[in-house]
């Protein structure tokens, strides 16, 4: 039977490329050259590490986050 975890992503460009995380999932990150390949990369390491947890018989922490938005601030 297939699962299905909702689990939230962090992408940040940086001057390499694109660099992204899971909140809910400590450790688990990846990278890539652009936001589309960096998305598909955390979401292949998010699959694996959610593996991980269910062999080991651990929770799997839900996202609580509904939004992440960019914001200016003048100071």
């Amino acid at each position: 039977m297939v699962q299905t975890f909702k689990v939230s992503i962090v992408v940040e460009k940086d001057k390499n490329g694109y660099y992204a995380y899971c909140p809910e999932l400590q450790g688990c990150y990846s990278q890539g050259d652009t936001y589309e390949e960096a998305v598909e990369n955390i979401r292949d390491a998010i699959k694996l590490h959610i593996e991980d947890k269910l062999a080991e018989g651990e929770e799997i922490p839900q996202s609580e986050i509904t939004s992440i938005a960019n914001i200016e601030v003048a100071v």
